[in-house]
């Protein structure tokens, strides 16, 4: 029999958040003089916004049971893409900023119909197709960078991420605008809860008569809908056309999407936890580079916490499923046995 635990349940779904508060306290005491400061808060909201950004669009994937790798490869080409439409076709910025939106939703959709239709694993599927986006990248860039000229890119493309809103920088607020977009379409629409219905069980989607396929095609969708926004604002961060960039991005994406579900709905992909888990992500980052750690302590802390967190995943995922066994526990051996006449003397 399961017992549910009251302290268990606090422990698994605010965890997270009070680690977050407990890093950044901790790293307050060490460095008094820089950490707690609103330059060091903008700046970590500022940073972090991409990543951020890609672990809310790898969290829909997710919902549904299957992994977008191609989120990293997509975040290079949409940059690129920017650049070399505003910098070398001439194209005015707004156009080709939902242009590279909107492709990047129909790359999404070319995934789902690979994974779906075509019966191939999401993580050989995206693995490829983010392949194939690395080569368009190079092909666009020659292998070099687009630079643009001496005049520059326009004051209001590069403001989409330089500027600030209420003495906080703007990337932030479209953080929390897609995770608030993101929290209502899983948690209070019947559109989420077909998606989770999806990723745990795709015979119920059968029988509920949810095309769980579709689903899954939206899914990927919505994935390269929020990469090509962030391709968008890598540009204009960047201001250059690097082909070598994006890559860096994939891992702390899906650290932020795994982790966040083990907090908020432990055992389930949730934006309100993909966003705590990325906080806790962007304060350790921070506060690790703040005293003075190598260059390899960034990968060993986005490695180290990816592993902790695809464990406890699994971990709140099991629990869950004992949490619904019957609670008199498994039937007796001879529950079922068929009733048999009294044996003679």
């Amino acid at each position: 029999m399961t017992r549910w635990s009251p302290r268990g349940h606090l422990v698994g779904g605010y965890g997270l958040p009070a680690l977050a508060v407990l890093l950044f306290l901790a790293f307050s005491l060490a460095l008094p003089d820089t950490f707690p400061t609103r330059a060091n808060v903008s700046s970590i909201l500022s940073n972090q916004s991409i990543p951020a950004l890609l672990a809310l669009g790898a969290t829909v994937p997710i919902a549904t049971g299957r992994f977008d790798l191609s989120l990293g490869y997509g975040l290079g080409l949409a940059h690129v893409l920017v650049m070399y439409l505003v910098v070398e076709a001439g194209t005015p910025w707004p156009l080709a900023c939902l242009a590279v939106i909107a492709g990047g939703a129909l790359a999404g959709v070319l995934n789902g119909i690979v994974v779906e239709f075509a019966r191939i694993d999401s993580f050989i599927a995206t693995l490829g197709t983010g392949s194939i986006m690395y080569a368009a990248t190079g092909l666009l860039t020659g292998g070099g960078r687009i630079v643009p000229g001496p005049e520059g890119l326009p004051s209001a493309f590069t403001s989409l991420y330089d500027a600030e809103f209420l003495g906080l920088p703007l990337p932030a607020f479209y953080v929390l605008a897609a995770a608030a977009v993101l929290w209502v379409v899983l948690e209070r629409l019947p559109f989420g809860r077909y998606l989770y219905v999806t990723g745990s069980s795709p015979r119920a989607a059968a029988v509920l008569g949810i095309p769980s396929r579709r689903y899954s095609v939206y899914a990927f969708a919505a994935s390269g809908l929020v990469t090509g926004v962030s391709g968008v604002l890598l540009a204009a961060q960047q201001q250059v056309g690097n082909p070598s960039v994006g890559l860096d991005y994939l891992l702390p994406a899906f650290v932020g999407a795994l982790l966040g579900s083990t907090t908020v709905r432990p055992g389930r992909a949730n934006a309100a936890g993909t966003l705590v888990a990325v906080t806790v992500l962007a304060v350790g980052l921070a506060g690790i580079g703040q005293l003075g750690a190598d260059f390899w302590a960034t990968p060993l802390f986005n490695g180290g916490t990816l592993l902790l967190a695809v464990g406890l995943a699994g971990y709140a995922a099991r629990r869950r499923l004992r949490a619904r066994a019957p609670a008199d526990g498994p039937p007796s051996p001879t529950a079922d046995a068929p009733s048999r006449p009294p044996a003679r003397p």
